[in-house]
């Protein structure tokens, strides 16, 4: 299994489009820092404006913390589409090339292959929020430095000390890992039904972008939906910066999203194993 995995792993890093998901982290975070270098102050300014009226900020307000935090709330919800460039492609890619009569030939099992590929594109989602957190939370430490997180919410202001952050800032990335993984899942399920890439690709995040127009809508009909969706529950990584923290609201997001995910793999490994090669 482990020779499988690695297999896998080699075919994404042999392909141009695994590497478009670190260069673009990696500029938009660059872009960010450099923004922040030159304007942050003013910036800062624009977002406490609401609240300065009646309380009187200090200290060190533009920190490293603080720069991850709006790194991550710009980030974190279009990686999915970073994740699916890759994903969509795992099963249909070998359809489109022809080799998947090859695959499925071999002397192993077809659930074997498909946990493979699973694993192969887990492990590239890791790598690209590993590079997200060194880059956000590292280089703004380093250019920013420490200091006390201003949470600012539509409703209200929360302030975490520094020394409070750390832990919340992996849980977030542990979260976004979980959430990325239904997204590799989705894509993974479409892919085993696709002989392009394209369809799967564009179908992922057209699922996406229609679950989180209905989460944004203010309707009844919506509201009994939206608890539901994952999309709902991809956000929950924001509600470990609330002080207190309500555990019950997201131990019942990260089981609904554990749900999808295994649905939705469920669902690749029925069509998978059953896929006609013949075809």
């Amino acid at each position: 299994m482990w020779n499988l995995i690695l297999t896998e792993c080699g075919k994404i890093a042999a392909k141009p489009r695994s590497y478009i998901g670190f260069i673009a982290i990696s500029v938009i975070v660059g872009m960010i820092h450099l923004a922040m270098v030159l304007d942050g102050a003013g910036y800062i300014s624009f977002i406490t404006a609401p609240v300065q009226t009646t309380f009187m900020l200090e200290g060190n307000v533009l920190n490293g913390n603080l720069v991850c935090f709006i790194i991550l709330q710009t980030l974190i919800l279009q990686i999915p589409l970073l994740v699916a460039l890759v994903t969509g492609d795992l099963i249909s890619g070998e359809a489109a090339m022809g080799t998947i009569r090859l695959i499925l030939t071999r002397p192993v099992s077809r659930s074997k292959i498909l946990f493979a590929k699973f694993s192969a594109g887990a492990f590239y989602v890791f790598l690209l929020l590993l590079l997200l957190g060194i880059l956000a939370l590292g280089g703004g430490l380093l250019l920013f430095g420490s200091g006390d997180l201003i949470v600012l919410k539509s409703e209200e202001l929360t302030i975490l000390a520094g020394d409070d952050t750390l832990w919340r800032f992996m849980g977030a990335l542990a979260v976004a890992f979980l959430s990325l993984l239904v997204v590799a899942a989705l894509s993974l399920w479409l892919s085993c039904m696709a002989d392009n890439s394209i369809g799967p690709i564009i179908t992922t995040m057209a699922v996406i972008i229609f679950f989180t127009i209905i989460g944004t809508m203010d309707i009844p009909f919506f509201d009994l939906i939206k608890p539901f969706l994952f999309t709902t529950h991809m956000v929950i990584w924001r509600n470990l910066f609330d002080q207190p923290l309500d555990l019950n609201m997201i131990r019942n997001s990260l089981a609904v999203l554990v749900i999808h995910l295994i649905g939705f793999y469920g669902a690749a490994w029925w069509t998978f194993t059953r896929k006609d090669i013949n075809s």
